[in-house]
């Protein structure tokens, strides 16, 4: 039987749901009544054969299957966002235009801010975001697809220019009802390794930096590989397993008790986060001005980490 190609607006629902915790803020978000939502929903599962979403009185949440087709869904949905700015690119003219990479974390959690401010002065520059994790930035610069890059990644490849712009950590995060959430003592960094996580893909900045700050360790086979801190924020949240997550992208939830941060003793998961671009040393024009701003910005995280520069 041919593989029917599913409606790009049930992925966009699914991914929602991912993102935001329910159907209903989902539907909100795209525009879309609750009822039609739920059928597209519906249609999906049973299009693709797989249980999407766990339905109660209470809402509807993602399966642990839903959350890996939610993953699939966020890479589809971010080539066609791709296409649709490379169509939109070819058919009009502009004067100004700035081409920025950035690994995900940085795109979700600090580039929102800074491209505000960058154009409140530079209203006339056309900006193009591709998120992508750092190994993908890296190559964007390279073969001059980008004009500047961000990434979490705790080494920049020869030949690149880099500036740190802010810093960052890692944190140990479970479910209230994970054992670890009862121990009164650190967990070791034997423990985590030996653990099997919740991980980001390979050639993602998070992945790079807990690989590195382990690789002395005997590790566990990771529980599962997912290419978003949503979609592993997700997994955490349903009681799926433990993750290793940057601080920003956990804030809100560890504050309101729906995480619990673990400490590990012992281990350092600080981290840069850097702009990195080709030559010149100095960088011109609207994508240098975008880092410096990058690098006057102040953050701090609720879960006590500084961001800052």
């Amino acid at each position: 039987m041919a593989k029917r190609l599913p409606d790009f607006g049930s992925l966009e629902l699914l991914v929602g749901v991912d993102d935001l915790g329910s159907l209903s803020a989902a539907s909100r978000k795209v525009q879309v009544s609750q009822p039609n939502a739920s059928r597209a929903i519906s249609r999906l599962e049973r299009q693709l054969g797989v249980t999407l979403l766990l339905r109660s009185t209470a809402g509807s949440t993602l399966t642990a299957q839903g959350t890996v087709i939610a993953h699939w869904a966020r890479m589809v949905l971010a080539d066609t966002e791709r296409l649709l700015d490379a169509a939109l690119a070819l058919s009009v003219e502009r004067a100004a235009e700035l081409v920025v990479g950035a690994s995900m974390t940085v795109a979700e959690h600090l580039m929102p801010h800074w491209l505000g401010v960058f154009r409140g002065t530079y209203s006339d520059v056309t900006i193009h975001l591709q998120v992508l994790n750092s190994a993908r930035v890296f190559e964007r610069i390279a073969d001059d697809s980008c004009d500047v890059g961000f990434v979490e990644s705790p080494t920049i490849p020869h030949g690149l220019h880099s500036a740190v712009v802010a810093r960052d950590r890692l944190v140990a995060v479970v479910h209230p009802a994970h054992p670890w959430a009862r121990r009164l003592k650190p967990l070791t960094v034997d423990e985590l390794a030996a653990t099997p996580l919740l991980v980001r893909e390979s050639g993602s900045g998070t992945r790079n930096t807990l690989d590195m700050a382990l690789q002395e360790y005997d590790r566990a086979v990771p529980l599962l590989e997912l290419g978003s801190a949503a979609a592993i924020r997700t997994s955490v949240l349903s009681g799926v397993g433990p993750a290793v997550l940057s601080a920003l992208a956990v804030a809100d939830q560890v504050h309101s008790g729906d995480l619990r941060l673990i400490e590990v003793d012992g281990l350092d998961l600080s981290r840069a986060l850097r702009a990195v671009w080709r030559s010149p040393r100095q960088l011109p024009g609207p994508a240098g001005e975008l880092v410096r701003l990058a690098r006057r910005e102040v953050v701090t995280d609720a879960v006590g980490c500084g961001i800052n520069q």
